[in-house]
Parts: structure tokens; C-alpha cells; sequence
């Protein structure tokens, strides 16, 4: 992921027509295998990030984040033996965007993260950009051996200079691990792949094997031209061009972060019994998200081992609703799976924040932090195919896990006239991180919900409700603690949302500066970052115009 900084220069668009790939001869160099840069004084030695306190509020308690100092998008997400990795942009100097290198965190659970010495460093010659990590399990790349193959990772190196590119151009470089991640050494052929000419804005490889091909398909970006680039290899070190994707979707801003994705429908078969599947291309954009600023859309299709056709794609320039959104809120962006992680499904790791604000957030020594893993499935909704998000396995077990196994459960009905009326839920639903799981039944009232760290009366809080007239999920920041820090730092956020049986069903996950607001039985997310009063920690059931039911089950998993 690159941020546009404003004090670059601009970077005028690429025309992809012209754009011809250049797969550089990298087979018969040598690798380099010279010592890896060790840790900067900056980075700590393995260690878990800390606890939430009233000097560090807003610390994730469930969330990775860095001990200190910036983080943005994931990239080199993997699982081997046991062990999430989790790579990530990283600033080890500074608390805001620059010196982007690799951060490491591991886990075994999804929930609780070890950050790790960082992994790659920048240096003036070059940035570590975006990328993603691949187990090379039959040495495929040479760079290992059978029985010691290697981690690959493919990443995009930003030039600066005295680098291998002319400063401020972008390509394709690989790296390689035989300690399972803890050290990593640079190809000596890299960059592996460009274009000609090459490009101020080519980044964010994914990899995704293709069984039918017997080869890797790497999927990047021409971002200011939005441009999807697809190639292939079968050794991770030659890349032919399959195709271009491009012409579809929102395209409001940079295309960022792309994978490709095969995923069996959900309930779904073919005529002749067998499983349907489907492909599915995720893309990030900033600006031009749903929700203002950073955003994600993803796409529906085939893949027939060259060119990804989407289905039912919303055309250019056509209102943002008739985009598919993989979150409605403003800040969930650069998500991609984790390679190898096991359960059948995709398990996406994405990044909690907006580059309309990210870089003011007023969070201190650290800035940044991850969403929770979700699992994706994909279901038939209407009359096209959709994703449904929800938390990951993994994590879901870690969160109960971290209560004791003890939930709380409560039905109310709550009446409110033309002014809301509220129902404090009392101590055991007093939590500044908790998993909840709600029933609304909206009744006769115009608009029923929750109040997350809230005052004692729930005049300041997060909301969370549903419109019955517009048939709509809101989240509501506006009266939720600090926001006076960007402008641009948006109020609410909303999707709809049909009733089912008069009911609607949510899986909430709040912790302490963010919630993330799931549908159960929908095709809706809404991520939102907030920064409450510490003392702030009350939980209210509300409604206005009529009575409402409302029944939770409170997983309470820090206080």
C-alpha cells in the first residue's frame, strides 16, 4: 500500500494499453546471501503489545497493533505449522507514514499477537512496499531445498536513491526465508518483474495458486490507472502477463491491494452435483470508498487460468450502492487471506483505518491496528452472488476463550416516544471490550439499538441501530468520544439491511476504539475506528417512536 503523500509530486497516470511487461532473467543469478539487516535499535525484541490503561486508552485489547510507533496495510499473511504470521507495513522510527518496512507479529490463535524484531527494513535505497508470502513447499524457486524449502515473498519495492530502479519507480522484488520468517534475504536478481516503461504507481503482488495450471497467479495494480495486472510463473521467478482487468466498479480513486480468490457458493450445486464455485477478485480503493475516503469492493466471476470476467459488475461512473462493498464502514482497507490458513474458508486480515485521517488519529506511542480475521463465504443474494463476512474460526474460539467461557444474556423491551427512551443493561454488559450478540426486533418503534461506551443517561456513546422505515444498519460515531481531530473524520455509517421474521440479528465485537458490526444472516459489515471517554462504559438498549425488543448475550473479553 502506498500513501499519497501530498508533498510527492504527482504521478500522472500510466496507460495500461501501453504498459508492456518486462519479465526480468532472474533464474540464472545466484541468490544473494548475505547477512540479514539486523533489528533497529526502535524495534523491540519479541514481545506482546499492551494492555488498554487510562494513560494508553484506546489500545486494542483483541487487535493486532505494534507496540509502538505507525502501521498500515497487512501483506505476507501465512500459516505454517501452527503459526499466523502476519507481515505489515511498518514505520520502526516514527508514529506516522514513512521508512515503510515489514513489521512481523505471529499468533496461534488470531487474537493474541506477538510482535516480532521487524523483517525487512527500508533503506535509502529502497522501500519495502505491500506483498504477500507463499510456503515454496516443492522448492519450486530453487532458493530452498526439499527439505528445506522456503517462505517466498513477493513484494513491491519503491525506489529511492542509489536503488536499482530510478528513484520514485515501483516493481516487483522477491525475498526468502529458511528460519519460518524470522530472517529474510533479498534476491540478488530482483527486481523479478516490471513494466515497460516502468511505473511510479505498480505495486501490492498477491499470489494465488492455480491447480488447473499447475502455476502461481500474481495479481497487482496499476493504481492511478486503475488497473488490475495478472501474471503467472511456476517457479516464483519468472512472470509472463495473463491479462488486464480493468473498466468495471467504482473508480473514484487508486486501485490498491487486488487478489483473486476461488471460493465454493454456499448451499449452492450444479446441475450434475457438483459443488459451485466461483471467483472473486477483492480490490481496495482511496479515495472512493462507500463510506468516504479508503474502501473495499470486490468483484464476482470466472477465471479461466488467463482472464478474470466479472458478473453483474457495476458500470464506471454508476452511484457507489451499485457497487459490492466487503464492509460498509469507513475503516476496514487492505484486506487479503491468509495463505494456508485452515478451515476451507478465506481468512482475510485487513487494516483498521482511512487515509482521510489515519495519519491524525490521536492515539500515542503507536497508530494503527488491525481488524479482527474474518471468514468470507459466498451466498446467492438476489439475483448475484455475494460475500458474507463474519469473525474467523480461530479467533471466535480465542474470544470465548478469554471470557472464561462465561456469557451474559438479557431480553428487554424498551419504549420511546418522539425523543428516545433508554434502558441501562446494567454492570455485567458494562465492558470496554466485549462480544455481543443481538436480536433486534424494531416493533412498532421508527428506530431501535444499543448504546456502546456510553454515559450513565446515553447521551454520548457509540450507536448502533436500525431504521425500520429505511430499512437500515447504522453505526453513529457522532457523540462518541474524541473526533475533533480530522475534519474528515465522518459521523455514521449505514447499509441496509432486510428484516427477517421482523428480526434483525447482529454479531458486534467492540473493543476499545473500534467496533466491528456483522450480519449473521446478511451480506453487511460496518468497521468503524472511535476514540471514547476512558470512564465511558455503559451499555444501553434505546428505542424512539415505539416499543422494541431487544435480547443480548454479552461475551465480555477485557473490563
Amino acid at each position: 500500500m502506498f500513501f499519497q503523500n501530498p508533498a510527492k509530486t504527482f504521478r500522472p497516470a500510466l496507460c495500461a494499453a501501453a504498459a508492456v511487461v518486462v519479465a526480468l532473467t532472474a533464474g540464472c543469478t545466484a541468490p544473494d546471501v548475505s547477512t540479514p539487516q539486523p533489528p533497529t535499535p526502535d524495534t523491540p525484541s519479541a514481545a506482546s503489545a499492551a494492555a488498554p490503561s487510562a494513560g494508553d486508552p484506546w489500545r486494542p485489547a483483541v487487535h493486532l497493533s505494534a507496540e509502538r510507533n505507525w502501521i498500515n496495510d497487512p501483506n505476507g499473511l501465512v500459516y505454517e505449522n501452527g503459526t499466523y504470521h502476519a507481515f505489515y507495513q511498518h514505520n520502526p522510527h516514527g508514529n506516522s507514514w514513512g521508512n515503510m518496512s515489514w513489521g512481523h507479529s505471529t499468533s496461534t490463535d488470531l487474537v493474541h499477537w506477538t510482535q516480532q524484531p521487524v523483517a525487512m527494513e527500508a533503506s535509502e535505497a529502497e522501500e519495502i512496499f505491500s506483498g504477500s508470502i507463499v510456503l515454496d513447499k516443492d522448492n519450486a524457486s530453487g532458493l530452498g531445498s526439499a527439505g528445506d524449502p522456503p517462505m517466498v515473498a513477493l513484494y513491491t519495492s519503491a525506489y529511492g536513491k542509489g536503488g536499482a530502479r530510478p528513484a520514485g519507480i515501483q516493481a516487483q522484488s522477491l525475498a526468502y526465508s529458511l528460519d519460518h520468517g524470522k530472517s529474510w534475504q533479498k534476491y540478488k536478481g530482483n527486481p523479478v518483474l516490471d513494466l515497460a516503461p516502468s511505473s511510479k504507481n505498480f505495486r501490492d503482488p498477491k499470489l494465488t495458486w492455480y491447480e488447473p495450471g499447475k502455476y502461481w497467479v500474481m495479481t497487482t495494480v496499476v493504481a492511478d490507472a486503475q488497473v488490475v495486472k495478472l501474471f503467472k510463473s511456476t517457479d516464483l521467478l519468472h512472470w509472463e502477463f495473463l491479462s488486464d482487468f480493468s473498466g468495471v466498479g467504482a473508480q473514484g480513486g487508486l486501485w490498491e491491494v487486488p487478489e483473486l480468490l476461488q471460493m465454493d457458493v454456499a448451499g449452492g450445486g450444479n446441475d450434475n452435483g457438483s459443488g459451485l464455485k466461483k471467483w472473486v477478485m477483492l480490490l481496495s480503493i482511496n479515495p472512493g470508498g462507500i463510506a468516504g475516503g479508503s474502501g473495499m469492493q470486490y468483484f464476482v466471476g470466472e477465471f479461466d487460468g488467463r482472464k478474470f470476467t466479472a458478473e453483474n459488475a457495476a458500470a464506471p461512473g454508476a452511484p457507489l450502492s451499485d457497487s459490492q462493498w466487503l464492509d460498509y464502514g469507513a475503516d476496514f482497507y487492505a484486506a487479503n487471506s491468509i495463505n494456508g490458513a485452515p478451515g476451507g474458508k478465506p481468512v482475510l486480515l485487513g487494516w483498521m483505518g482511512n487515509w482521510d485521517y489515519a495519519q491524525h488519529v490521536p492515539t500515542t506511542p503507536w497508530r494503527g491496528a488491525m481488524a479482527v480475521p474474518r471468514e468470507l463465504e459466498l451466498v446467492r443474494d438476489g439475483g448475484r452472488y455475494a460475500l458474507r463476512s463474519g469473525i474467523a474460526g480461530a479467533a471466535a474460539e480465542a474470544l470465548g476463550r478469554a471470557a472464561g467461557g462465561e456469557v451474559r444474556r438479557k431480553d428487554l423491551t424498551v419504549a420511546g416516544s418522539a425523543e428516545p427512551g433508554f434502558e441501562p443493561l446494567g454492570g455485567d454488559f458494562s465492558a470496554r471490550t466485549q462480544l455481543l450478540d443481538v436480536e433486534l426486533e424494531p416493533g412498532e418503534a421508527s428506530e431501535a439499538g444499543l448504546v456502546l461506551r456510553g454515559s450513565a443517561d446515553g447521551k454520548r456513546g457509540l450507536r448502533i441501530s436500525y431504521e425500520r422505515g429505511t430499512g437500515t444498519l447504522k453505526v453513529d460515531r457522532s457523540e462518541a468520544g474524541t473526533s475533533n481531530f480530522s475534519p474528515l473524520f465522518s459521523p455514521y455509517h449505514q447499509a441496509r439491511v432486510p428484516l427477517k421474521d421482523g428480526k434483525v440479528r447482529l454479531r458486534i465485537l467492540l473493543d476499545s476504539s473500534s467496533v466491528e458490526v456483522f450480519t449473521p444472516e446478511g451480506t453487511v459489515a460496518i468497521t468503524d475506528a472511535f476514540y471514547p471517554a476512558w470512564d465511558d462504559t455503559e451499555t444501553l438498549a434505546f428505542s424512539r417512536g415505539g416499543r422494541a425488543k431487544v435480547t443480548i448475550a454479552s461475551t465480555r473479553v477485557a473490563s
